[in-house]
């Protein structure tokens, strides 16, 4: 991976730099959700008093029986996120940006339920209500959108393509980045995604696969952008890939805030402790300077650049 050097103070942010073998600038969790009946602004504490300055608070549907059926339902579903993430903002007092928009699962099940017509309306009036957040301000992304990560009917995965395709035209249009929620079924994936990408006129990078693999290599993500998740295994994978990248990579959890399920996929605390443990590895094969200067890019420079400059 190229990277440029950047002048810390022509940024107009938090000094950025390695201090004692520790990284201490921004750490940003890119994909999280918080949920009121859940841990809510408790989980964003743990995350915060591990060293995090910042996440995007993702939108959570009401699975599994809690489905909107109108607009103005889903329209208060989304208040309850831009709520949760003010709370956070409030008693947490770090960055958060807010990611709204219909969870492809939602659509899928929904066929079921309202028929394929009405489902996919209601997906596409949802994406555009999102859209109008983020022109207001008030979210900063589109997702997490994208088409089923299990097995579906032909005529239901044909659906799901023209639908996203639709998707990703409208966010074209907005300027606005969309977090991607797929299969997992390799590079094929991040292929296919690309084509549509294409398609539809959205860049690339402007596509986030999101809770993506740590290959960040371009032949593996064919330019996509990706929230890795940062599961035990992904330093090493992102240590034999990471040169060769040519889009960008930011760091995840998906912590769902369940209670159900603690921990899962990821705790709050997950992405500062890997963001520590990267620079270790890191300072094992480049010098400071580098590694200084990936850890920039990975949690400022790019994620600003999808989601926001931070603020000075």
């Amino acid at each position: 991976m190229e990277t440029t050097p950047v002048r810390r103070e022509s940024i107009g942010l938090m000094i950025m730099t390695i201090t004692e073998g520790r990284w201490t600038g921004p750490i940003w969790d890119t994909h999280l959700h918080l949920d009121p009946n859940g841990r809510g602004v408790s989980a964003a504490k743990d995350f915060a008093n591990a060293g995090g300055t910042h996440l995007c608070l993702v939108h959570k549907p009401g699975f599994p029986s809690n489905l909107p059926e109108s607009i103005n339902a889903v329209k208060q579903a989304y208040i309850g996120t831009l709520e949760m993430a003010n709370a956070v903002r409030r008693e947490v007092g770090i960055d958060v940006r807010v990611i709204l928009g219909p969870h492809p699962v939602v659509w899928e099940k929904q066929i079921h339920t309202l028929g394929l017509e009405k489902s996919s309306q209601l997906h596409i009036d949802s994406v555009a209500l999102a859209l109008e957040y983020c022109a207001e301000g008030q979210a900063v992304a589109l997702g997490e959108v994208g088409r089923p990560h299990y097995p579906v009917s032909d005529e239901i995965w044909d659906a799901a393509n023209e639908q996203l395709e639709v998707v990703m035209h409208m966010a074209a249009q907005a300027d606005i980045p969309i977090q991607l929620h797929v299969e997992d079924n390799g590079a094929q994936t991040n292929a296919e995604l690309a084509a549509i990408c294409d398609r539809s006129g959205l860049m690339r990078k402007r596509a986030v696969h999101h809770y993506a693999t740590a290959n960040v290599g371009e032949s593996f993500t064919h330019g996509l952008s990706s929230s890795v998740s940062m599961g035990k295994d992904s330093l090493s994978t992102i240590m034999e890939t990471y040169r060769h990248c040519s889009s960008t990579w930011t760091m995840e959890t998906d912590y769902l805030d369940d209670l159900s399920r603690p921990g899962a996929v990821l705790g709050p605390k997950t992405v500062p402790k890997r963001t520590q443990a990267l620079v270790s590895n890191l300072l094992g094969t480049i010098d400071a300077e580098q590694t200084e200067d990936l850890l920039h890019h990975v949690q400022s420079i790019w994620p600003s650049a999808l989601y926001g400059e931070i603020d000075p």
